[in-house]
């Protein structure tokens, strides 16, 4: 298990829907040992019902704002690996709490895919809200307005087409072998 430096979680994924996030994180802490959390199962938690039925019924703010102090409530309680919703980054005070969290020592991976790939991961089904309507094109609009937020944020950065999550896992593991030897900039 690599040395993690950060206060916080051991590390942090951020990624388009369909990018692998929590199947990712589930894969890491079972490789090292760590507990795993989830900012959509957190938020579903709290509110009480499926993040599409909190679309519906409260609308895009609401479900903004549950995701906001789901990932501050993360970022300062957990210390295993933190998985992050798809559109978590865009809250500019979430980009201030990860921009800190990687200040301090912390890693953030952006778990790059595909639309190719992400379909059918995504099943481009009435669970993904921001999806209705034509899911593809939907799609490649988040991912152009949210890519260079993604870059911005993130330490490393893994695509994940056509690899299965311990084989992304086991790729993330070598670029913080990386990183920890300072041996120049993961890719």
């Amino acid at each position: 298990m690599p040395e993690f430096s950060s206060a916080g979680p051991a590390i942090v994924l951020v990624g388009p829907p369909g990018s692998g996030k929590t199947t990712v994180a589930l894969a890491l802490g079972e490789r090292w040992q760590l507990t795993v959390r989830d900012t959509d199962a957190d938020v579903e938690r709290v509110a009480g019902k499926a993040i599409a039925e909190i679309f519906v019924e409260d609308g895009e703010p609401a479900f903004r704002a549950l995701e906001r102090d789901a990932v501050r409530t993360a970022l300062a309680a957990h210390d295993g690996v933190l998985a992050l919703g798809g559109g978590a980054v865009l809250d500019p005070s979430t980009q201030e709490a990860l921009a800190a969290y990687a200040a301090g020592g912390g890693v953030v991976v952006f778990l790059d895919v595909t639309l190719a790939h992400a379909a059918p991961r995504v099943g481009f089904n009435q669970s993904r809200p921001l999806l209705l309507g034509n899911p593809r094109a939907q799609w490649q609009a988040l991912m152009e307005a949210r890519r260079p937020v993604y870059e911005a944020l993130s330490t490393v950065r893994v695509l994940t087409d056509g690899r299965r999550p311990a084989d992304v896992a086991e790729q993330i593991e070598q670029e913080l072998a990386v990183l920890r030897r300072g041996e120049g900039s993961p890719s």
